[in-house]
């Protein structure tokens, strides 16, 4: 498959997403990054717009000035890559696909229910696609534990159990840290703890066991004064095909990196996975021994292997997962091949409204939200 057309909002000088995302689309060769309104700032977004390479006719200033500019050129773009804060997503995905210009979106999808919900229906109306880059999704032994689970290794599904960790929030970050400044803000990132990482360990809960949340009960806090943002939360779910979950999403957790963690109980077996040592999946039969499956190992099945790119005992990880979001995408793209693990626009817009249900279960001092 030649290399499809790919643009980028947001991600200029100074961003960590920005780069992660341009790296991972360049892994497999499906993507030429061709265009860009990489920053709000019309000086920044040209600087940074020249740094990468990009042709000076093809670096924009607003991002509804390209979408309407690639939409008309005989060599536009195929889909756009959207790395800004959250707030952003909704108005720049919708800019695009109402030129029928397919989105690639960081996750989580939107701010605001509100904003998701106007998203969904614009989405539905384009006749481009619309990807969300929940990249640990991507992992080859995320895609062993999903293709386990469905296959009925453990028996009936009865608890998930999904930590997300981290310790970089535990106090207040420098005036110069511009991840943590837009993060603190409700009004451009939605929520703290439980947009930023319970999103993700939602995502993964629900992409794993094949089941959504029917209801959660919720409680956030914030432990560091004069936060306006959560930045702890413990969340109780049940799952509409009977499991039962929690939640623990935290950046106070002190002594804590990227410590994502899932573990799936059923009544036959268990699956256990560290996002921090991602190449090996534990699965334990009642009764016996827990076997070590490995990425690219023996154990390994179809689902891991078409995502395993080098043989068994050289680590994959982060860079390669969101390459294969990105890969999938390009397939749709370029084939309209709508099956597999892509997510999409439904999966975006489950992701805020747990995120809303939680704020919602907390403020009412962890009431039942029924998620239906």
């Amino acid at each position: 498959m030649a290399p499809l057309k790919l643009g980028m909002v947001g991600g200029g000088q100074g961003a960590f997403i920005g780069g992660v995302h341009r790296m991972a689309a360049r892994l497999d060769g499906c993507f030429d990054l061709v265009a860009g309104a990489f920053s709000s700032d019309p000086d920044r977004a040209h600087a940074s717009a020249a740094e990468l390479g990009i042709a000076a006719d093809r670096s924009y200033a607003d991002f509804n000035e390209m979408a309407k500019a690639e939409a008309v050129r005989s060599d536009g773009i195929d889909a756009v890559s959207i790395v800004t804060p959250n707030h952003l997503h909704g108005p720049i995905a919708e800019a695009f696909l109402a030129q029928d210009i397919s989105v690639i979106c960081d996750k989580p999808m939107t701010a605001t229910l509100a904003q998701a919900e106007s998203l969904l229906s614009a989405a539905q109306s384009s006749k481009g696609h619309f990807f969300l880059t929940h990249n640990y999704t991507g992992y080859p032994m995320i895609r062993q534990a999903r293709q386990m689970v469905g296959e009925g290794a453990l028996g009936e599904v009865k608890i998930v159990e999904a930590n997300y960790l981290q310790d970089w929030l535990s106090e207040a970050p420098a005036e110069d840290n511009k991840q943590a400044k837009w993060r603190m803000d409700p009004v451009l990132s939605g929520g703290g703890a439980i947009g930023d990482i319970g999103t993700h360990a939602y995502n993964l809960a629900c992409f794993v066991i094949g089941q959504l949340a029917t209801s959660l009960s919720a409680t956030l806090r914030s432990h560091v004064a004069g936060r306006s943002v959560d930045d702890d939360a413990r969340v109780t779910l049940r799952f509409d095909a009977g499991a039962w979950g929690h939640i623990w999403a935290s950046q106070v957790a002190i002594g804590n990196e990227n410590n994502l963690t899932l573990a799936v109980y059923g009544s036959e077996g268990s699956l256990r996975w560290a996002q921090e040592n991602p190449n090996v999946l534990w699965f334990s039969k009642l009764g016996q021994a827990p076997q070590m499956i490995t990425r690219g190992g023996g154990a390994a099945g179809p689902a891991a292997a078409a995502v395993t790119r080098i043989p068994a005992g050289h680590p994959e990880g982060y860079l390669e997962a969101f390459a294969t979001l990105y890969r999938e995408a390009a397939d749709v793209i370029a084939s309209q091949n709508l099956d597999g693990a892509t997510l999409g626009v439904q999966e975006g817009l489950d992701g805020v409204r747990f995120v809303d249900a939680c704020q919602r279960s907390s403020r009412d001092e962890a009431y039942w939200i029924d998620l239906r």
